[in-house]
């Protein structure tokens, strides 16, 4: 596909209409959106769309024959201050922001390569990398940014309202609780720009740079908030090894030692994170009036193993 062409939307990002009325709306809106962006930005689109969970993601040409990608993310709060972030780090360990249209959620990003992330590279070899790149992402925080203590202080009181019969240990849940309302009493808590979702597949090879950061979800926030993600993922290939427990502690004792975090507070975070995680499964499936499915089931199972295998 090149030129001014219609964008079709790729099938994996078409199914979130089953999501509701709001995507349906975005998804209905977004090929004006994209050929809206290359009228007024002179682009051309260069290649087949890729998609995240909730963006279009486009490599094009611009004016000035520089090879980018440009992304439309879905209007919500997680996108709202994607540009901040990335501008804020200036390409100091981030893919490098060249244009912004926040009001239609677009970014212009330098380009990466694609189909070259931390996923191909060994995990242990892998959590050093992102460990370097916490050092260079951890800077102040922009005013503008949410607090993170303001999301985990209301997450903390679904936590609590959980009914104490269901399909979470009922003294995981309140040990994750009670962490969620010290660390939100904790000063510490936020003022430091982190990314949020930093994870194998977050993270691609760079002309510039080696390896350089992807698709941030700025807070301002804990830097010790971060490691749960490279926990989870890749989760083949920990019950694949030797064991769930040592495997996951190996990362997350990498992390932890070659980014210099504090060891107790990373894994109060990631208790607070797993157990998180796994609530929101379990109350989508109240909500819907449904049991959990084998996925579900699979996934909340994988939440509780990381939240155990971080205590000794």
């Amino acid at each position: 596909m090149s030129g001014r062409s219609r964008v079709e939307i790729p099938a994996g990002l078409e199914a979130r209409r089953a999501l509701g009325a709001p995507w349906g709306a975005w998804l209905d809106r977004l090929p004006g959106l994209v050929e809206g962006l290359q009228e007024d930005w002179e682009l051309t689109i260069e290649g087949a769309p890729r998609h995240g969970y909730c963006s279009l993601v486009l490599p094009v040409g611009t004016a000035e024959a520089e090879p980018a990608m440009l992304k439309v993310a879905f209007p919500d709060e997680e996108s709202e201050h994607e540009a901040l972030g990335l501008t804020t780090w200036a390409g100091n360990g981030a893919v490098r922001l060249l244009r912004a249209d926040p009001r239609r959620r677009a970014l212009l990003l330098e380009r990466l390569d694609a189909d070259a992330s931390l996923a191909a590279v060994p995990d242990l070899d892998a959590c050093e990398v992102v460990a370097g790149l916490y050092a260079r992402l951890h800077v102040p925080a922009p005013g503008r940014l949410r607090p993170l203590t303001s999301y985990v202080d209301r997450w903390a009181a679904d936590l609590a309202a959980l009914p104490a019969r269901g399909p979470l240990p009922r003294r995981l849940v309140e040990q994750a609780t009670s962490l969620a309302r010290d660390l939100v009493a904790d000063p510490a808590s936020d003022g430091t720009l982190i990314h949020a979702d930093l994870h194998f597949d977050n993270v691609l090879r760079g002309r510039r740079e080696p390896w350089l950061a992807i698709d941030p979800k700025p807070v301002s926030g804990d830097p010790h908030f971060e490691p749960a993600p490279m926990l989870w993922n890749r989760w083949d290939e920990v019950v694949a090894g030797d064991g769930v427990r040592p495997a996951v502690r190996r990362r997350f004792h990498t992390l932890v030692d070659a980014a210099r975090l504090d060891e107790d507070r990373a894994r109060d975070w990631a208790i607070v994170r797993m157990v998180l995680n796994a609530s929101w499964t379990v109350r989508d499936a109240q909500r819907s009036g449904a049991a959990l499915t084998a996925v579900d089931q699979e996934w909340v199972t994988t939440c509780i193993a990381i939240a155990k295998a971080v205590q000794d």
